[in-house]
C-alpha cells in the first residue's frame, strides 16, 4: 500500500496514511523541509500520537481496546542514545515498549537485538504470560553501504536474514508454536521497483497452519496482511483499506503441520569489513545512515550492486511498462518500451513509480 517508510509505518500499523503523511511525505523526501511524523515523536496531539496519526489509532490501540495483550520491540520507540532506556514514541504504547530492545540503529546488530527479544520470550514462555501480539522491528538491511570499518552489506543482510531464522526457530520450538503466526513484511517495497510492480513487496508467513508446496496468486496487500491478524485477534478494521482488503485465507490450511524450524548458519562472515578500497566508500561515509531513508536511493543502489558484484558493474535500470507488446522473436525495440511507459498514464494504467530507501 505505501510509497515510503513515512506512509509505510503508517499503513504497516494503522492500515491508513493520513492526508498529512500523503502529504508530506514527498517534500520530506525530497529534503525541502517538513519533520518526518510517521513513527510518532513530534507535538503529540492526542491519545494516539501526532497529527499524522489515524483518527482512532494504531493496532496496539485497536488491541487494547478489545482486551487483547501487545509488545512491540523496536517499533515506534526511541531511546536518547545507545544504551539508554528505549521508550515509546506514542502513548498509546507507553509501558508496552520493550526498555532495552534497540530501535533503528545501525551500529546495533539484528543478531544482538534477537537476543534480547529471546529472553524475554523464554521468561514469557516460562510464565504463560506472550502477549497474543508482537511486533519486532530488524532493519540492518538498509545496510551502511560501503562506509569504510561497518559491516558489508553482504554481512549486514546475512545479519538481518540470521536474526530471521533464530526468531523463527525460537517460536517453532515453544510450547505457543501450535496456536502461532510470524509474518514477516517490509513497511513499504522502497527502493528496487521490479518488472511488474514497483510497490511489490516480499510476504513470509511462517505458522503450523501455512500451506507448504502450494502456489497461491492471489494479490495480498499491507491491509491484507493486518486484516489477517484482525480475525486472527477479534479486532474490528481499523480503516477502509484492511475493511476491503483480502484476508489470507488462501495462503493457509486446515491440518497443521507442527515440525520446528532449524535456523541456518550465515553463509558470510558477519564480521566481514568494508576498507577504502570498496566502490563507494568515501560517498557512503559522507550519506546519512543515522536515519531510515536518508541517503539517496539511486546512489546508494549503485555502491550496493558494485560491492556485491564488483567495481564498475553497471546496476540494470528497472523495467516496467503499461503495455506489452509483441516484437519479432529474438528483436528487442526500446522504442516501444518507452512508448508504453509513456501511454500508460492516459490509459488509466499508471505506470509503476520508483521510489527510495527502506526495510522491514
Amino acid at each position: 500500500d505505501a510509497e515510503v517508510s513515512y506512509d509505510g509505518h503508517a499503513f504497516s500499523m494503522g492500515a491508513y496514511a493520513t492526508d498529512v503523511a500523503e502529504k508530506l511525505w514527498p517534500t520530506n523526501y525530497g529534503s525541502r523541509g517538513t519533520p518526518y511524523l510517521s513513527e510518532g515523536g513530534y507535538k503529540i496531539r492526542d491519545e494516539y500520537g501526532n497529527f499524522s496519526a489515524p483518527p482512532l489509532g494504531y493496532i496496539w490501540d485497536f488491541a487494547k481496546r478489545a482486551g487483547v495483550t501487545v509488545r512491540s520491540y523496536g517499533e515506534f520507540a526511541v531511546w536518547p542514545r545507545r544504551g539508554g532506556v528505549v521508550t515509546a514514541a506514542v502513548p498509546g504504547l507507553a509501558g508496552l515498549v520493550h526498555p532495552s530492545y534497540p530501535p533503528f540503529d545501525m551500529s546495533v546488530t539484528d543478531v544482538e537485538r534477537v537476543a534480547i527479544w529471546l529472553e524475554e520470550f523464554r521468561r514469557f514462555e516460562r510464565d504463560g504470560t506472550l502477549p497474543r501480539l508482537s511486533i519486532i522491528r530488524l532493519g540492518n538491511d538498509h545496510t551502511n553501504g560501503t562506509t569504510p570499518g561497518s559491516p558489508t552489506p553482504r554481512a549486514m543482510v546475512a545479519d538481518n536474514d540470521l536474526a530471521l531464522g533464530r526468531i523463527v526457530e525460537a517460536v517453532s520450538r515453544s510450547r505457543y508454536w501450535k496456536e502461532s503466526l510470524v509474518l514477516v513484511v517490509e513497511d513499504d517495497a522502497q527502493n528496487g521497483p521490479d518488472h511488474v510492480d514497483a510497490h511489490r513487496s516480499v510476504l513470509l508467513s511462517v505458522s503450523p497452519f501455512s500451506r507448504r508446496r502450494a502456489l497461491d496468486s492471489t494479490l495480498y496487500t499491507t491491509s491484507g496482511v493486518l486484516r489477517t491478524i484482525e480475525l486472527i485477534l477479534g479486532l474490528p478494521p481499523m480503516s477502509q483499506y484492511d475493511a476491503a482488503a483480502r484476508p489470507m485465507y488462501a495462503a493457509f490450511q486446515a491440518p497443521p503441520d507442527l515440525t520446528p524450524y532449524t535456523h541456518r548458519p550465515a553463509r558470510v562472515a558477519l564480521d566481514e569489513r568494508n576498507d577504502w578500497n570498496a566502490p563507494g566508500a568515501a560517498a557512503s561515509l559522507a550519506m546519512n545512515m543515522r536515519d531510515a531513508d536518508r541517503a539517496p536511493e539511486l546512489e546508494l543502489n549503485q555502491i550496493l550492486w558494485q560491492s556485491v558484484h564488483g567495481a564498475g558493474a553497471a546496476m540494470p535500470p528497472p523495467r516496467r511498462a503499461g503495455f506489452i507488446r509483441p516484437t519479432a522473436e529474438g528483436e528487442a525495440d526500446d522504442e516501444d518500451d518507452e512508448e508504453g511507459q509513456e501511454l500508460a498514464g492516459p490509459a488509466g494504467t499508471s505506470p509503476a513509480r520508483e521510489a527510495g530507501g527502506a526495510r522491514r
